[in-house]
């Protein structure tokens, strides 16, 4: 081995304002009592329970008027301990109400440098989301029945995003309870969740439906009711059911939704039929709905309407889509080589071509199998990705609206595919997390968004190995961890209330789990662990004490440090190499040692003084007059003697095997000294460049830090002689900091460049590279080949 490391003997004592126990004792009272509903392993416990809702709803959608008309019979079933007097249901289109305390606390400024009108509108409408010309319509729900199952009206208080039902009597234990409801509202425009998108060339729309109907909220052992507002940032907090959802529309939409198509002969063409039983055996994506037959809806009238009745079984919500504009494209393969065939589909308007009708659908397949793969199978029949304006995305089980957009003519830049590719990628994975693992989005951003945004990571590099990931690589969070304390969120900050959501809920839980399965943990503990939690909670609803929990049962290792630190502060990684000391050992030989105490001597003696006063030497006293000498003018105290020889040959008759094999190794000894400047303690990975052109890496967990957090010494030896110190080498620990990762420190250029002119950054940019080659070839054709007749 090149390097040996030293530190099993007494520790440094910690200094006096030492924080270690702080950061390195478990977490204790930041976690919740294990009890019989969740225990201490991570582990549902004994009495873990979850209620249920299934939904028998008729819903239609009016085109003219962009308008959801829709009645529900809802079957809750308490299977918790509780009576309950009441129930609680979810109104989250009352976000976009005049005066919704979502709207209303929106903050904002005017500005000297101007505003848009989209966003002068946001800040001036009382509606949540409602901008532009939709600003002043009458959104929200409008509640017209609530009902028993014999007909009887039963009483109700909506509290904004929020309908308590009174109960008759109340639900005991193992008892449900029947009831309908009746509603509509006006659908507003596209949002990010859901809306519609006007195409004003053609004077059409597509419809994205979701948080649509009336539905159950949470009752769990954590919050008892999850009644929490819906303010539009916070996702939602559901429960599963089943569902039987007949959805009217315009006779020449069509229609994607969550669950399997019970009555697709009578909604569909021979034509088309026959494609999708073709689908059903293809393991390339086959158009059901061509881009001409798309094209051709547009143009027409509708000329009455048509029902699509879908079933979902054991989902926490549903959603759908719904246009003339749409193109289809499905294929149904075995994705995990089990004979379970599981449809994969795409919808999208011609203005997604070419390259959704390429990439979409083989992009839905390959993540069933990359989340699969470290999950479990995935268990639903059918997976979708509707296209969904131009950016952006959002899940629902079974479907998810995503965005993507080439130019006009048809052409893209690669980071619109790697976009979109991405972004596809990110909401068919939430299927997994939390549409499976049913974890509290309204409460915990990051245990949805985080956790699958790791997954995204690791399924994009497994799509293509050099995919321009945006978020997972340690150094990708780096700028975000630099930013001041003040305006910065912990990741467990409630979903509402978090600052800069992408880096925080998304970017940082992400960058976390991949520090824990390459650096901290190994890929092998972590990956066991992780699935193990995915399974453990699948169809269930965790809480960040159970994946905690679940992670360090699993693998046996420690991670309350990294908890604390990541998930519960703000704290940065900031890792200062001050210094290294360099030491051999004393061989005890005076031949050796006395020659090399000859040469230090020789080189102090060559001061400047001291050459320059050689040209004197002759005229000194001692020089001249030779009485003026004795003994010490002529002894040689670097000179061995046979004393010396003896003694040293008894010294090497007392040392055993292992002391004279550690004393003829010739070793170099290094003391670093380090810094824990930011405050989150991490492994220490060290690399040592040697003198003949070689190197070797040192690793050492972040235990290294538990008797004193703020400075440490380590001890290395090797055979080499090292050159070159430096700290996090392959940028696994997000270290904010690079320039006081090396010794010597090694300063790094900050490159200019010379303009005549400063160009403003808001001037155009100039054509995409396909734009640039098609220039010169001939133009590019909006519809690809797998959408022609």
């Amino acid at each position: 081995m090149t390097a040996i490391v030293f530190g099993a003997g007494a520790q440094t004592p910690p200094s006096p304002t030492y924080k270690a126990n702080d950061r390195f004792e478990q977490m204790g009272s930041l976690l919740p009592t294990p009890n019989t509903f969740r225990t201490a392993s991570g582990s549902p416990g004994r009495d873990f329970f979850q209620n249920r809702a299934d939904y028998d709803i008729k819903v239609e959608l009016d085109d003219a008027n962009q308008k959801i008309i829709g009645s529900e019979v809802v079957t809750y079933f308490n299977h918790s301990p509780d009576e309950l007097k009441y129930i609680w249901l979810q109104l989250e289109q009352n976000l976009f109400e005049k005066g919704s305390i979502g709207g209303v606390s929106r903050t904002g400024s005017v500005n000297e440098t101007g505003m848009s009108a989209a966003s002068l509108g946001a800040l001036t409408a009382t509606a949540g989301r409602g901008r532009g010309p939709t600003a002043n319509r009458d959104f929200g729900y409008k509640i017209t029945a609530v009902k028993d199952k014999a007909g009887k009206p039963l009483k109700y208080t909506i509290n904004q995003t929020m309908m308590r039902i009174d109960l008759p009597t109340p639900l005991k234990p193992g008892q449900n309870f029947v009831f309908a409801v009746d509603w509509n509202y006006l659908i507003t425009e596209y949002y990010g969740r859901s809306g519609y998108e006007f195409f004003p060339k053609d004077g059409n729309y597509n419809y994205f439906i979701a948080h649509w109907f009336p539905r159950l909220a949470a009752y769990d052992d954590v919050n008892g009711w999850q009644h929490k507002q819906f303010l539009g940032q916070g996702e939602f907090t559901l429960i599963f059911g089943n569902y039987k959802v007949a959805i009217t529309v315009p006779n020449d939409h069509v229609v994607a939704a969550s669950g399997e198509c019970q009555n697709y002969k009578q909604v569909l063409t021979p034509t088309q039929s026959q494609r999708l039983q073709k689908a059903a055996n293809s393991k390339t994506p086959v158009v059901i709905v061509t881009q001409a037959e798309a094209e051709a809806a547009e143009k027409a009238k509708p000329t009455g309407k048509k029902t699509w009745i879908y079933k979902a079984d054991n989902v926490r919500d549903f959603a759908f889509a719904s246009s003339r504009k749409f193109i289809w494209d499905a294929m149904q393969t075995d994705v995990y080589g089990d004979g379970k065939k599981i449809w994969s589909m795409s919808f999208y308007p011609k203005e997604g071509n070419p390259l959704w009708e390429q990439y979409s659908t083989r992009a839905v397949e390959h993540t069933l199998r990359s989340y699969g793969n470290r999950t479990f199978k995935y268990p639903y029949p059918v997976a979708i990705s509707c296209h969904g304006t131009a950016g952006g995305g959002m899940e629902y089980p079974m479907i998810s609206f995503n965005g993507g957009r080439p130019e006009p003519d048809g052409t893209y830049s690669e980071a619109v595919k790697a976009g979109m590719i991405g972004v596809i990628i990110h909401e068919v994975g939430h299927n997994f997390f939390p549409m499976i693992v049913n974890s509290d989005e309204r409460q915990w951003a990051w245990m949805d968004e985080g956790l699958n945004t790791f997954c995204q990571y690791l399924a994009e590099k497994e799509w293509d190995y050099k995919f321009p990931t945006r978020r997972g690589e340690p150094q990708q969070i780096v700028d975000y961890m630099k930013s001041d304390k003040s305006v910065l969120s912990p990741i467990m900050t409630s979903s509402e209330n978090v600052i800069s959501l992408g880096p925080n809920a998304y970017a940082k839980p992400a960058t976390a789990l991949n520090i824990l399965r390459e650096t901290v943990m190994g890929r092998e503990l972590f990956d066991y662990a992780f699935k193990e939690y995915a399974n453990r909670w699948a169809f269930k609803n965790p809480t960040p004490a159970d994946f905690f929990r679940t992670m360090e049962d699993a693998s046996g290792v420690d991670l309350d440090w990294f908890w604390k630190g990541w998930f519960y502060g703000v704290e940065p990684v900031d890792q200062d190499l001050v210094e290294v000391d360099w030491f051999t050992l004393n061989t005890q030989n005076p031949e050796i040692e006395k020659a090399l105490a000859r040469s230090e001597a020789e080189a102090k003696a060559k001061t400047m003084s001291k050459i320059r006063d050689a040209a004197t030497k002759d005229q000194t006293v001692v020089a001249k007059d030779s009485t003026m000498r004795d003994f010490y003018n002529s002894y040689d105290p670097f000179a061995v003697t046979d004393a010396d020889k003896k003694k040293y040959q008894d010294y090497l008759a007392s040392l055993n095997d292992e002391e004279r094999k550690t004393l003829e190794s010739k070793n170099n000894f290094y003391t670093l000294t380090l810094k824990n400047k930011g405050g989150l303690p991490m492994p220490v990975i060290i690399r040592m460049q040697f003198e003949d052109g070689t190197d070797s890496v040192a690793r050492f967990p972040a235990e290294i830090w538990r008797f004193n957090d703020a400075q440490i010494n380590k001890v290395i030896a090797t055979s080499k002689k090292v050159t070159q110190w430096t700290l996090d080498p392959f940028q696994e620990i997000a270290d904010i900091d690079g320039e006081n990762n090396s010794f010597p420190r090694v300063s790094k250029p900050t490159r200019f460049q010379l303009y005549k002119q400063q160009r403003s950054p808001y001037a155009p940019q100039g054509p995409n590279p396909m734009q640039q080659q098609q220039q010169t070839t001939q133009p590019p054709a909006r519809q690809g080949g797998a959408n022609k007749n």
